[in-house]
């Protein structure tokens, strides 16, 4: 059976790839499986290619772009590219893989858009911008500065919520792995 698409999207610091994990890890008949993206930087320590990214030239990466070949793409930095192939998406459905998407809310808009009804976007919302503000501080891995920079993105990214299908807030996290696991079974019982 052709799997489907479940989109993931958050602030920095909203604990999304902590539920994401734990959805993979702890409900395997979910057959949930990471969409792997292309890259144009090179594979760092035990990266190999194909299994964590394709690692493809900035000169390829721009060709498929002008191809239309990527579902959504950024440059990060000058010739650092991060994106998604249609068509490596389109082997994980046909292989019966239910597709997981962890990427920005503009990425996630933009996957949604292509997909419609075969895809469920899932946002994952901070109660408050102080809880997030004190959850970064708590995590003591960025400087001052950095937390403002990531505050204010997420400020930004949170105008975004209302063009997902679903928000999860993320006040207490053993309710929002509940909450997110329910809406997963639905989408994919449907």
């Amino acid at each position: 059976m052709r799997g489907k698409l479940i989109i993931f999207s958050a602030p920095s610091g909203t604990g999304k790839s902590t539920i994401i994990s734990w959805l993979m890890k702890e409900h395997p008949e979910l057959k949930l499986a990471f969409s792997i993206s292309c890259t144009s930087r090179a594979p760092r320590g035990e990266e190999k290619n194909g299994v964590e990214y394709f690692f493809i030239s900035p000169e390829e990466f721009r060709k498929r772009i002008e191809d239309d070949e990527f579902l959504e793409y950024e440059e990060v930095y000058t010739d650092r590219f991060y994106g998604t192939l249609k068509s490596q998406v389109d082997r994980q459905l046909e292989a019966g893989q239910n597709v997981v998407f962890d990427v920005d809310v503009k990425g996630g808009v933009n996957i949604k858009k292509h997909y419609g009804d075969k895809a469920m976007s899932i946002f994952i919302q901070p109660p408050s911008i102080a809880e997030l503000r004190r959850r970064l501080e708590h995590r003591a891995t960025d400087a001052p500065e950095v937390i403002d920079q990531r505050i204010a993105r997420a400020e930004f990214e949170l105008t975004f919520a209302d063009q997902f299908d679903k928000i999860v807030v993320n006040d207490i996290l053993d309710y929002a792995k509940a909450d997110t696991l329910a809406l997963v079974k639905k989408f994919l019982d449907e």
